[in-house]
């Protein structure tokens, strides 16, 4: 991995970088990742002679070719589903295969024979069998179709990465933090790139597959440590289909979070076979398991959360298509703090509405190129409280029962109003220049606007977690306006290297990113033993980063039907832009410092990583694999406080800032035993073992330790979701009934936590020497069903209806979320969210027609 970086003004080759991208992206536009390749060969049955001039055709889409002198072709830039291949030629019998499916980034390749006919026969319709293991995915990646997500037991589809291993119960996904995992829609970021969020969930019923990647994913994906999570929309198409679905969750059982839930989705043809829309929406409506305490100081809903999504596709012919699409996210919601359930109406509302448009366009000139391409705008306002920031009662804390344990008056000091705009240009080219190679490549290009007006005070509090309330507040607030830039290039080839399997992915990434900020440049002046003042000595431009990141993986047979599978990569993500330009405002317009400030300067946390694995399927259905894995991360983002020593003796806390810390690491073991076709049991067990390790877990870790007197980590320790031994098991069935059953299980071992026994709350009750996460929970078991049964209506054909009931936590395990210092469940006062929710039971009904 190579980092180029300059600084002061913009080079030559900077401006060569940015021009090249632009013109790289003035084509009309779309993306990658979401379309698939069909690939195959077709010979004689009785000679085994490849045959030229055989028609392949998928009618659906109304696109074909004919195979070349050799017997081969192949069709690029198929939209993610399952379709009928139809294969003719005059001296053959017809042959039509069924259900082929085709993956987002995979190449789906057929072998084909036909059989003489010298007379008119009907055709042969063959059910198509997939190979079980896919040879030129070089790294660890899964897939799912819409029809597969509809029955699991989740409630958006990016929660079904949760299901497969190296995954933790939070999302961290081999080891990273949840922030290092990149969602895409239809091949575009949905991330809010200020607090790392996922902004936007796709409804359910407008999915028609999605890819989760956990290890070595390919050069066109960018910005990530851990993983890619690459969600493909639906089209419509000439058949029109409305489907709607609703459910609750105090139907039945005791247990509730008074919640509703509904997805309507509609599509079909505006002019057939050339213009189509798909439409859909989807809503949670709840009161959150807190509806005992949120009823007596709001109305319901407490928490609304919407998501619609819209696609108009128009075909000018088979191999060239315009797609336009919106896609919109409303949340807004109360936060819950059990120490404060006497005065709820004192935490401040919450809201964040996101929305994206995009242009979509791609072509396919000739079989051996295409491209897509996309421009696009997406769209972020995120508010906290009501009124103005002028409303904030900053010097008016609000206030504790006598033994600081409630807060019973008083209001959160806390303000937001905070915009961002991406705009984003990306292309996306396809060439085959020979059998044996198919290169990819690429560039994109993100304007960035963000706004962010933050009014936010925190008491002082010990490590124990009790108010210091004779200390000033911690000051966190800010209001600044930036205006920041990326870019990228990338090219791959995959190599088929012997034609038996054996296979070479090699690539090459280039990443750009201008701050076009300013950071301060503050000296530490001693005014006594304990306390500095803080001069800035002068403002200096924030230096262009730039980086390039080989990829590369390789596939080689060990039997016929076992592989062996390669991959190293190296991989970049840029800090979240709050870490880079929270709190810069107050130096410059001297107006003091703020606690934490931000810094335009950092460096790209980068990781390098590898992983070996071995597959080997057993029958055509049942595939076993074993995957070694090793992540070693650098530059990760926490604070430095420039204070002498423990902060409260010094008076004022001083200067803390955003840097870049020395490590994290992780490694594990995953196994695999999985069935994903079947007439009626298909499912996945896994066991993972992994160490995650660093000397930091979040970006305000020693900005907290510093308060307490204590000194940041110099060595490695267990990070908190060190989840060490995990067993999953997610298994569907589909009974002749009409009933489907779909099952998820997990078990884990105790994650870490920080045992530090006090007996006031305000000093440890031992002379130990402090140490992180040196203690362990109690382990974890959840089970997640979901059974759906299909009604039979005799008087409307045209319509499926199905009954379900979607039910979390099975056994109602009392699973533990949090221990604070003592070991205390829930802390001081029991905090019920010391326990992840408890068993919650849905029952409802679908419709389709």
């Amino acid at each position: 991995m190579i980092l180029l970086r300059r600084n002061g003004g913009f080079s030559s080759v900077h401006a060569t970088v940015w021009i090249l991208a632009l013109q790289l992206v003035s084509a009309p536009s779309a993306s990658s990742g979401t379309t698939g390749i069909l690939q195959g060969v077709v010979v004689g049955r009785e000679t085994h002679e490849p045959l030229p001039g055989v028609n392949i055709s998928l009618p659906v889409l109304q696109r074909g070719t004919v195979t070349d002198d050799e017997g081969g072709f192949e069709l690029q830039n198929l939209p993610p589903g399952r379709y009928d291949v139809r294969v003719t030629h005059v001296s053959y019998r017809t042959v039509m295969l069924k259900d082929v499916v085709i993956q987002p980034d995979i190449r789906t390749r057929l072998s084909i024979e036909l059989e003489p006919a010298n007379v008119e026969l009907s055709e042969i319709v063959v059910q198509e069998q997939t190979p079980p293991i896919q040879t030129e995915v070089t790294g660890t990646a899964f897939h799912f179709t819409g029809e597969e997500l509809s029955v699991l037991p989740v409630d958006y589809a990016a929660d079904a990465i949760g299901l497969k291993p190296g995954v933790t119960m939070e999302g961290n996904v081999r080891g990273g933090k949840v922030t290092e995992v990149l969602y895409l829609v239809d091949g575009l970021p949905v991330r809010d790139i200020l607090s790392g969020e996922l902004s936007v969930s796709l409804p359910k019923s407008s999915i028609t597959g999605m890819s989760i990647t956990t290890g070595g994913f390919e050069p066109e994906y960018g910005n990530a440590l851990s993983g890619i999570v690459n969600i493909v929309t639906k089209t419509g198409a000439n058949t029109p289909r409305i489907f709607i679905r609703a459910d609750k969750d105090d139907l039945y059982g005791t247990q509730v979070s008074k919640a509703t839930t509904f997805d309507v989705l509609a599509s079909g043809p505006l002019k057939e076979n050339t213009a189509f829309y798909t439409a859909s929406i989807s809503g949670l409506l709840t009161d959150t398991r807190w509806w005992q305490d949120f009823q007596y100081f709001f109305p319901s809903p407490v928490e609304k959360n919407l998501n619609g999504f819209a696609k108009f596709a128009y075909l000018f012919d088979p191999a060239t298509r315009l797609d336009a699409q919106v896609l919109y996210a409303h949340h807004d919601w109360r936060d819950y703090e059990f120490d404060w359930r006497f005065d709820l109406s004192g935490l401040p509302p919450e809201s964040r509405d996101s929305y994206r448009l995009a242009a979509i366009f791609s072509k396919t000139p000739s079989e051996h190129f295409s491209y897509t391409a996309s421009l696009s705008s997406f769209f972020i306002r995120s508010r906290i409280g009501t009124g103005s920031s002028e409303d904030v009662p900053a010097n008016n804390p609000y206030q504790y029962d006598f033994f600081l344990q409630y807060v019973v008056s008083g209001q959160r000091a806390w303000w937001e109003d905070s915009k961002q705009a991406t705009y984003t240009g990306k292309f996306d080219g396809l060439y085959r220049p020979a059998r044996e190679h198919l290169v990819k490549f690429g560039a994109e290009v993100n304007l960035y606007n963000l706004l962010s007006d933050i009014v936010k005070y925190e008491p002082r509090r010990t490590f124990f977690g009790k108010p210091i309330i004779d200390q000033p507040q911690l000051d966190f607030s800010t209001n600044y306006a930036y205006h920041p830039r990326s870019g990228s290039l990338y090219v791959q080839d995959k190599i088929d290297v012997l034609g038996d399997g054996s296979l070479i992915n090699v690539g090459i990434r280039y990443d750009i990113l201008d701050p076009l900020a300013f950071r301060p440049d503050i000296e530490a002046i001693p005014v006594s033993d304990t306390a500095y003042s803080f001069v800035t000595q002068r403002i200096v431009k924030a230096s262009i980063k730039q980086q390039i990141s080989p990829r590369f993986g390789a596939t080689m047979p060990l039997g016929e039907e076992t592989f062996l599978f390669v991959n190293l990569g190296w991989y970049i993500q840029y800090p979240l832009f709050e870490y880079l330009y929270s709190g810069l405002d107050r130096v410059a317009l001297a107006k003091g410092l703020t606690a934490i400030t931000g810094n335009p300067d950092l460096d790209p946390e980068r990781t390098f990583s590898y992983e070996i694995s071995v597959k080997h399927a057993f029958t055509s259905d049942v595939v076993a694999s074993a995957t070694y894995f090793s992540k070693q991360t650098t530059n990760p983002i926490d604070t430095k406080t420039f204070v002498p020593g423990d902060s409260k003796l010094a008076g004022t806390f001083g200067f803390a800032e955003y840097v870049n810390t020395p490590h994290a690491d992780c490694y594990g073991l995953e196994l695999v035993l999985s069935r994903e076709k079947g007439s009626w049991l298909t499912g996945e067990f896994s066991y993972t073992y992994m160490v995650a390790e660093g000397t930091s877990g979040s970006a305000q870790d020693a900005f907290y330790l510093a308060q307490f007197g204590f000194l940041p980590a110099v060595r490695s320790y267990p990070l908190s979701w060190d989840q060490r031994h995990t067993v999953k098991l997610s298994a569907q069935a589909a009974m002749k009934s009409g009933t489907t059953v779909s099952l998820a299980a997990e078990y884990h071992t105790g994650r870490p936590y920080t045992y530090y026994p006090t007996s006031t709350g305000f000093a440890p009750v031992t002379t130990a020497p402090f140490a992180e996460n040196n203690a362990r929970m109690p382990d974890c078991t959840n089970i997640d069903l979901r059974a759906e049964q299909v009604i039979d209506l005799g008087f409307w054909s045209v319509a499926t209806v199905k009954m379900y009931a979607d039910i979390r936590n099975l056994l109602d395990a009392r699973n533990v979320s949090w221990m604070d210092s003592n070991g205390r469940i829930g802390g001081e006062l029991g905090d019920p969210s010391g326990y992840f929710v408890g068993r919650r039971t849905r029952v409802g009904l679908q419709v389709e027609f």
